[in-house]
């Protein structure tokens, strides 16, 4: 089980829950993926939760604030991207069209942040790290490895991510759900993230990144999130040569994708 203890620049790097309901949440993710967890008490703030397996940080957690709750913010996984330098990201987001919701700031001595919704309303994470340097582990069940942008426009949002983070992209046909964008980034090579176009008869959903769990079979994982009270958005579907995958609400209401690929 390799871990990870640095993020190259411009990879996926930290999963974060901001969730309504701290208590309930924590019990149907360590349920799920077998987490364990390691509070710290940030004060006026509220605990701060680290989940972890096998000893390696996996993703954290914290209370929903209450400006955010008042403002119909909903409990969502927030996903954040190494970078070598966040001031000049941040005005290099800025230049590209983004906005800046919040930042750059320091997070006491663990790294330094901007907030950043970009041009189509998607909103990202830049993480400069010091103490922290992210999540321990990748690719794993029960680990992040899988971020997905759905968007209203993939060319303005592709021009956008390759200028900001020096992504190169490569688009396969996917059949009825249209072209399917990979990102790429890093000297191995691994793929940074997707990108795929809100379907038109889906309803009105908002461009988000999607966050994914590996799981070892995604069909017992989806019943399990059924009895531990989440629903499926997307039951488990077949990825025709890549693997399956299902979207999942939690119980407080964030969405998570689950995903194994083929061996």
């Amino acid at each position: 089980m390799p871990e990870f203890k640095e993020h190259e620049p411009g990879t996926f790097c930290y999963a974060e829950l901001v969730s309504s309901d701290p208590k309930a949440s924590s019990e149907f993710y360590m349920e799920m993926f077998g987490w364990g967890r390691n509070d710290q008490d940030m004060g006026e703030v509220g605990i701060y939760t680290q989940f972890e397996r096998g000893g390696a940080v996996t993703a954290a957690q914290y209370q929903l604030p209450a400006e955010q709750a008042s403002a119909g913010v909903p409990s969502h996984w927030g996903q954040y991207v190494s970078v070598s330098d966040v001031d000049e990201l941040t005005g290099k987001a800025r230049d590209l069209g983004g906005e800046i919701l919040m930042g750059p700031f320091d997070v006491a001595d663990y790294g330094r942040m901007t907030v950043v919704k970009d041009p189509q309303g998607a909103v990202i994470n830049l993480w400069q790290s010091k103490a922290n340097n992210g999540v321990g582990l990748l690719d794993e069940p029960g680990s992040m490895c899988w971020n997905e942008l759905m968007t209203s426009d993939t060319d303005g949002a592709g021009k956008f991510y390759t200028n900001l983070f020096g992504w190169t992209t490569e688009t396969m046909e996917m059949g009825e759900a249209g072209l399917y964008t990979m990102w790429t980034r890093g000297e191995g090579n691994r793929p940074g993230g997707g990108m795929i176009a809100i379907p038109t008869d889906k309803g009105p959903i908002p461009p988000h990144w999607l966050l994914y769990f590996a799981v070892e079979d995604p069909a017992a994982s989806l019943a399990q999130a059924e009895k531990l009270g989440g629903q499926a958005i997307v039951p488990v579907t077949d990825i025709p040569n890549a693997g399956s995958f299902a979207v999942i609400q939690d119980p407080v209401g964030a969405v998570f994708g689950i995903y194994k690929g083929n061996q």
